[in-house]
């Protein structure tokens, strides 16, 4: 293995960490601390 592809699988595992990292969030930030959706609520 050369230097290059060490550097290659390190940025393949660091893309797809950050990705699952946004996708959670972003998963994470459409629900309340009871499981339920914000955008579905309705407004009091």
């Amino acid at each position: 293995m050369s230097i290059g592809d060490i550097f290659y699988i390190i940025a393949i595992v660091l893309f797809s960490w950050m990705t699952f990292a946004i996708v959670r969030g972003n998963f994470q930030r459409k629900f309340d601390k009871d499981g339920n959706r914000k955008d579905l609520k309705e407004k009091e």
